[in-house]
């Protein structure tokens, strides 16, 4: 199973669960219908359009309403730390929502007690409680930008909004020593990809690629294209390749599919993912 869980900032949206299929540029879930804009929506719809390329079972997918009070946060990481042994994922994906950083050492505990520890993937809230936690090596992928990779580097950090001075600088040639730095300090995963105007794929020990073809600037400018990138590289994982190749894979067809889609930077993301099978069936999937 492909376990994939966030929340929406929707304030009525209740904890939701199953699979979910895609209306044009809408989820629908449970009788919900959710807009396809950036954050977990995205996530997961890149991630539907993977798995249907590839012909693997679709996602599960768990949401919960939370429009920054924390309820719905707090929803999730308690029904996956209750479920998590029975739903028994072999990939686990955790994407927005509130850093609590108790419940989130409970939701280790929990993944740890399945019969096969999943691969973990996190971004975003989810990566920031992980790395605060001071469990960050023992997830599998890490889909920071520039900015939540300086926060991995700094060892004091408990929030990207509380970086060092001197590491909040997001300039893509400081990535590798911040990368190092990340590594050295414990606050990265085994695989690092770093997502931005030039996406960086890392190992503890090596910069595994660099990606930055075809450079497409109005992609910086459209909201929800990391969140593509991690919803397709928890697919593609899923698939059966491997951390490193999935990283890479996913920066590049991500790039392909803004490519093939003509955007601006006034495109929505939604145009991005429809272009996904279509730069799928371009990339080396073998190789």
């Amino acid at each position: 199973m492909l376990l994939m869980a966030g929340i929406m900032p929707l304030k009525d949206l209740p904890l939701v669960k199953g699979r979910v299929r895609r209306e044009d540029d809408l989820l629908v879930i449970e009788g919900y219908r959710i807009p396809c804009t950036q954050g977990t929506a995205a996530m997961v719809s890149a991630a539907l359009e993977v798995t249907g390329h590839l012909k693997t079972d679709p996602p599960y997918f768990v949401f919960a309403g939370d429009t920054g009070r924390g309820k719905g946060s707090r929803q999730l990481y308690q029904f996956l730390i209750d479920n998590l042994t029975a739903l028994q994922p072999q990939v686990l994906v955790l994407h927005y929502w509130l850093p609590v950083l108790k419940l989130m050492r409970d939701l280790y505990e929990a993944a740890v007690r399945c019969s096969k520890k999943p691969v973990l993937i996190a971004d975003a809230g989810s990566m920031y409680a992980a790395k605060a936690c001071g469990l960050a090596p023992e997830f599998d992928v890490f889909t920071p930008d520039a900015a939540e990779l300086a926060f991995l580097a700094d060892p004091e950090a408990l929030h990207p909004a509380y970086i060092s001075k001197h590491l909040f600088e997001t300039e893509s040639d400081r990535h590798p020593e911040l990368i190092t730095t990340a590594y050295n300090n414990k606050g990265a995963s085994k695989i690092l990809l770093v997502k931005g105007k030039r996406d960086i794929v890392a190992a503890e020990d090596r910069i595994i690629a660099v990606i930055d073809e075809p450079d497409i600037p109005a992609m910086e400018c459209i909201g929800g294209t990391g969140d593509t990138i991690t919803g397709m590289c928890a697919a593609l994982i899923y698939s059966g390749m491997s951390l490193e190749k999935a990283a890479v894979t996913s920066a590049k067809v991500n790039r392909m599919a803004g490519l093939l889609a003509g955007v601006n930077p006034a495109s929505r993301i939604y145009e991005v993912i429809k272009r996904i099978p279509a730069a799928l069936a371009q990339a080396d999937l073998n190789n």
